[in-house]
């Protein structure tokens, strides 16, 4: 009887550890729509309150926004005390849109994080090759309190109109990774990309990484775009943001979701949110 309860309490031991962070982990990427009063009734300050108590209700443990303007990160922090963010925007700190990421403060230790930008001069706030706009990529190496587990986030928004800047974006992206990731630590990559998933730079980042849309245990939950554009009565079929995560991590995607949840039937973004949990 004493050996089967050692058995038993082993493989109790081993489930347990066979999970990588000991408990579940959600990530969430989403672009928020910068505050601007021509967009009218779908303006920041009229879906705010339910784009907050939408992360509420899903209660991610990390997740990154896009084209988030200096009022909307602050919005974001006081509504969700829970979280510490950081990130700096694309015009230098405090200035610009950010692609800031929050996390839960009670479960993550923050060990290293800086924003770079996506150009020839990534150090300095510049604008790369054909872009319309200064893009940013901002990452954060974090330490899970209780299991001890350490990986790598990265949050970028790709520009919409340069086709060369997406590509030189991603391959900086992609080197950057192999620079400052020396001791193989799993790495999520995610964003709004603007790109669909045949260009030529997503397929770049799949030799590299998986995308947990097409690795999910789980049947991928939500409509196949990410897009919306605020139109309510429209299918949801463009897809341009992703979560991605490191080849051969040991990690298990257990879910992937784009959710398109509304209130009066109003989005509150011109995105839908991806959200994937890892067991």
């Amino acid at each position: 009887m004493k050996k089967i309860n050692k058995v038993v309490i082993v493989l109790v031991l081993l489930l347990v550890s066979s999970s990588f962070y000991g408990q579940n982990l959600k990530i969430m990427t989403y672009n928020i729509r910068l505050d601007v009063a021509s967009d009218g009734e779908n303006a920041w300050p009229n879906r705010k309150d339910f784009f907050t108590s939408q992360i509420q209700f899903y209660s991610p443990d990390i997740f990154g926004v896009q084209e988030a303007l200096p009022n909307q990160v602050a919005d974001i922090a006081t509504a969700l005390p829970d979280y510490n963010k950081f990130g700096i925007g694309r015009e230098s700190e405090g200035k610009g849109e950010a692609c800031a990421i929050y996390y839960k403060k009670d479960r993550f230790q923050l060990q290293e994080s800086n924003t770079f930008w996506l150009s020839e001069t990534p150090a300095v706030v510049s604008k790369g090759w054909d872009a319309a706009c200064n893009r940013v990529c901002t990452y954060g190496l974090f330490k899970d309190i209780k299991s001890k587990k350490i990986f790598w986030v990265f949050n970028v928004h790709l520009d919409h109109m340069g086709n060369e800047a997406r590509v030189k974006g991603v391959q900086l992206i992609l080197s950057k990774i192999k620079e400052i990731n020396s001791k193989k630590y799993p790495v999520f990559l995610m964003g709004d990309f603007n790109s669909e998933p045949d260009t030529p730079q997503i397929v770049e980042i799949k030799k590299a990484m998986d995308d947990t849309r097409a690795v999910s245990k789980e049947k991928p939950f939500g409509p196949s775009g990410t897009f919306n554009g605020f139109q309510y009565d429209k299918p949801v079929t463009l897809l341009i943001d992703y979560i991605f995560v490191s080849k051969n991590s040991g990690l298990k995607i257990q879910k992937h979701a784009v959710l398109s949840d509304s209130k009066d039937l109003k989005y509150p973004s011109d995105h839908l949110p991806v959200l994937i949990e890892i067991d």
